[in-house]
């Protein structure tokens, strides 16, 4: 993809597509479910597609209509031995969550996925996996393929977040559908918490105060009609444009304003952005709204480290924002970064040095000196669809063309991406 960033501005009210997360766990759920459940506004990406798929493979009914899916859910224990190894492609949510559900079944599986997704480190949940019981491999203990056998019994555990991950924390939640007894996690810091609201909303028998999780076995779901809220990972890279841009003013509609999700805003607000929420309400248990932005003079501010899980995601496009921002960024904690599609810590950093920003890595933080101006480059994507789109907004800052190498990968959660940017567009 060629950006050119000469002489352009964002105008204009927007949707952004479902949030993945939700979407995941709303097919996850549905499957698992008593009954009919509806999704709206789902994201229909590759990585939702993956987990669609998996439960078709193990004999869930999944229709998809344009962003509506329709499940005729199998109960808890109404699952069937897949046909073949479940491909979660670069999906880490699909092979993470999947695993604490397949753990409970009364077959055996087998996950994997793309040559990315079989370097990611499948550990953190092998570990609490087996601690309740579970029959899980890994290669080296560690990495995909995993394999997944019956086990006789699963128990519930006390687990103490050794990493600050909302996958983990699900794929033991997801288990505890299938083990006795009442588990409790106890976080290190406060992630997002969407499983825990579904589970809630599906009738799961869930409590929640303040950095502990408790959850009884032996649950039994219930079909629900869901409209999933826009993904606010996704509106982030129109925020940061908007912001950067001179004469830029937009409105994006209907995003998910989840607190545990919604720290890229106090964030921006922070650096002095102007931005307005407004329209507040609530739907199936997740907080939504509008948010306005308008061009704003950034500064730079220190981010701590028990403010990086409600804005994990986010960290390369505000690494972005911070590049144009005046004085000195930090952002601490951000070592979980190396573990995502890519290690995004070193590839962001490469992709904005290109282009003349100015950033030093130690081994817990980075240090972002704020430039007046990027300048247009060859950047390589590596692949990761969230360097992909932070790139291609730092790409609109700079006055000339830039080259996005494989910026295809952004299906993977955002088809629509340069579709929606190029409408705003002025």
């Amino acid at each position: 993809m060629i950006i050119d960033g000469s002489k352009c501005k964002l105008v204009g009210k927007i949707k952004v597509p479902g949030d993945k997360s939700i979407s995941h766990r709303a097919v996850i759920l549905g499957s698992i479910a008593k009954g009919l459940t509806v999704i709206e506004n789902i994201l229909i990406s590759e990585d939702v597609i993956k987990t669609i798929d998996a439960f078709k493979n193990m004999g869930v009914n999944i229709e998809i209509m344009d962003e509506k899916v329709l499940i005729k859910g199998v109960g808890i224990h109404g699952l069937k031995k897949p046909n073949t190894p479940i491909y979660c492609g670069n999906s880490g949510t699909t092979m993470r969550l999947l695993s604490g559900l397949l753990v409970g079944q009364k077959f055996s599986s087998i996950l994997t996925g793309d040559d990315s997704l079989v370097k990611r480190p499948m550990d953190r949940i092998i570990i609490p996996l087996s601690k309740m019981g579970a029959n899980i491999k890994g290669v080296k203990n560690k990495y995909p393929p995993l394999s997944i056998k019956p086990t006789n019994i699963l128990t519930s555990i006390c687990y103490k977040m050794p990493v600050a991950s909302a996958q983990v924390k699900s794929s033991i939640l997801l288990a505890t559908l299938y083990a006795k007894g009442t588990t409790k996690i106890i976080e290190n810091k406060i992630t997002r918490d969407h499983t825990e609201r579904m589970l809630k909303l599906f009738g799961a028998n869930i409590r929640c105060k303040g950095n502990e999780i408790l959850m009884d076995s032996e649950n039994e779901l219930y079909g629900k009609k869901l409209y999933i809220p826009g993904d606010i990972s996704s509106a982030a890279y129109f925020i940061v444009a908007a912001l950067l841009i001179k004469g830029s003013h937009i409105i994006i509609e209907d995003v998910g304003i989840n607190p545990t999700r919604a720290g890229i805003l106090s964030i921006l607000k922070k650096m002095g952005g102007n931005i307005i929420v407004f329209n507040e309400r609530e739907i199936n248990c997740e907080p939504i709204g509008d948010i306005e932005v308008k061009y704003s003079k950034l500064r730079g501010i220190t981010i701590e480290e028990d403010e990086i899980g409600k804005l994990i995601d986010e960290v390369p496009i505000i690494a972005v924002a911070a590049t144009l921002a005046e004085g000195r960024t930090i952002i601490k904690g951000v070592n979980e970064l190396k573990y995502k599609e890519s290690n995004r810590i070193k590839t962001i950093t490469e992709g904005l040095s290109n282009m003349g920003a100015y950033i030093k890595i130690l081994p817990d933080r980075m240090i972002i000196e704020g430039v007046q101006e990027l300048k247009p480059a060859f950047l390589n994507s590596y692949d990761d669809h969230r360097i992909a789109m932070a790139l291609s907004i730092a790409a609109l800052t700079a006055k000339g063309s830039s080259h996005i190498n494989k910026s295809e990968c952004i299906n993977i959660s955002y088809p629509e991406f340069y579709t929606t940017l190029f409408k705003l567009l002025q």
